[in-house]
């Protein structure tokens, strides 16, 4: 089955080439961080965690929103997802694969990542991180290969196969409330001393997940025989809005809860993020609106480019949110109050660059197994579908007109 992807049109390897160069880029840069050592980098002793790490914990949430797609098919057999559950755990084996590099990478030498096999913590989180974080990626690789390969054969899967999907569903869910638990045990980070940091966490991820989601598969779409059906796009552009939502409204609590308490220690994290950092986090916070309203008006929601547009404004601003939002704030100021600040470096940005190319080459070639099978058995274009009892209508911001 895998010989599917070394069969493709010239697009194909023109864009596996073009993420090639920025894969050599990232390597070199990252052979020269290897043997200079961290310096040459942004980090430092009061802001020791960057860009790597930023990267990190948003995709450990891009891979945890596969489960978005899994669960309405597999628990409330929601059919228009029938043919995109692959695809979802496909894009989950590509955003782990992308957590680790970044792990990787923040570590400076590949060697040390082995100490956290050979010298067990159980007490340490960041090891139980790594437990679910490779389990998620080994799940992940069994069910999306032998799923394919049992609607390649024309069977059903195996009774101990769904068992492994059911179990895959909360441990989607452990992945990314147990990198939260990193950042929310830390006391001496007020910033990230919140029990809502988990929450936030999960509802960031399962929209920034689908808003990948629906790009990857307009791209599809573009250049492919392959229709995901609008049905199924648009009942990922629902749980976008409502996951969207609830960051929102998440973040409004926070703010109410250290404005109204006006803690000190709480306070001047939270100036700063929407001060020093205001260049990137009020495009994000005008992001999110602008997003929801986008979402909540049919004549955008149902146009292709306004939801891809918007699904891109989602997917960019929870970045920002899950990266310079989240880690500035946390070391700035520090222990003695004084302001810090951290840009990453050339090299951090190419050296990122690169995994992002090695994750979309990986993402890449699996969707084109996938695909090429979905061909194979002329599921190209969805079935029409009655009805569904689970589906529910988006309320409009905008009346719509009524026909003459």
């Amino acid at each position: 089955m895998f010989d599917r992807a070394l069969k493709g049109s010239r697009l194909y390897y023109g864009w596996l080439g073009f993420l090639g160069i920025f894969i050599l880029i990232g390597v070199i840069l990252y052979l020269r961080q290897y043997f200079v050592g961290l310096g040459i980098t942004g980090m430092g002793n009061d802001v020791s965690w960057g860009l790597y790490l930023m990267n990190f914990t948003f995709l450990v949430g891009v891979a945890a929103s596969a489960v978005m797609v899994v669960l309405p098919y597999y628990l409330h057999h929601y059919t228009p997802f029938h043919r995109l559950t692959t695809f979802g755990e496909f894009l989950g084996i590509a955003a782990i694969s992308m957590c680790i590099l970044f792990v990787v990478a923040d570590l400076g030498r590949p060697d040390r990542v082995f100490n956290l096999f050979l010298h067990p913590t159980p007490n340490s989180i960041l090891f139980w991180d790594i437990v679910v974080l490779s389990g998620y990626f080994l799940i992940n690789c069994v069910v999306g290969y032998l799923v394919l390969d049992a609607k390649r054969k024309g069977d059903e899967p195996s009774r101990w196969l769904k068992g492994l999907i059911y179990i895959s569903i909360p441990w989607a869910i452990s992945i990314h409330t147990v990198t939260a638990f990193i950042y929310s045990g830390m006391a001496a980070r007020p910033f990230w001393l919140t029990a809502l940091m988990a929450p936030r966490f999960l509802a960031s991820a399962f929209c920034a997940g689908p808003a990948l989601l629906i790009m990857a598969f307009f791209i599809v779409r573009r250049f492919t025989s392959f229709n995901p059906g609008n049905e199924a796009i648009q009942k990922l552009a629902q749980i976008t809005l409502y996951a969207t939502i609830v960051t929102v409204f998440f973040f409004i609590v926070e703010t109410f809860t250290v404005l109204y308490s006006d803690m000190p220690e709480h306070t001047v994290h939270y100036w700063y993020l929407v001060s020093e950092l205001k260049g990137w986090m009020w495009p994000a916070f005008i992001g999110w609106i602008v997003a929801i309203v986008m979402l909540l008006t049919p004549s955008i929601r149902n146009s292709n480019k306004g939801l891809f547009i918007a699904a891109a404004i989602v997917f960019g601003s929870m970045w920002i949110d899950k990266g310079l939002g989240l880690f500035l704030p946390g070391f700035s100021p520090n222990q003695f109050g004084e302001q810090v600040s951290y840009a990453p470096t050339i090299s951090e940005w190419f050296i990122s660059f690169g995994i992002w190319a090695i994750g979309l080459s990986v993402m890449t070639i699996l969707w084109k197994i996938g695909l090429s099978v979905m061909h194979e058995l002329g599921e190209d274009e969805p079935e029409e579908h009655e009805e569904h009892p689970y589906r529910v209508e988006i309320p409009s911001l905008v009346p719509v007109p009524e026909e003459e």
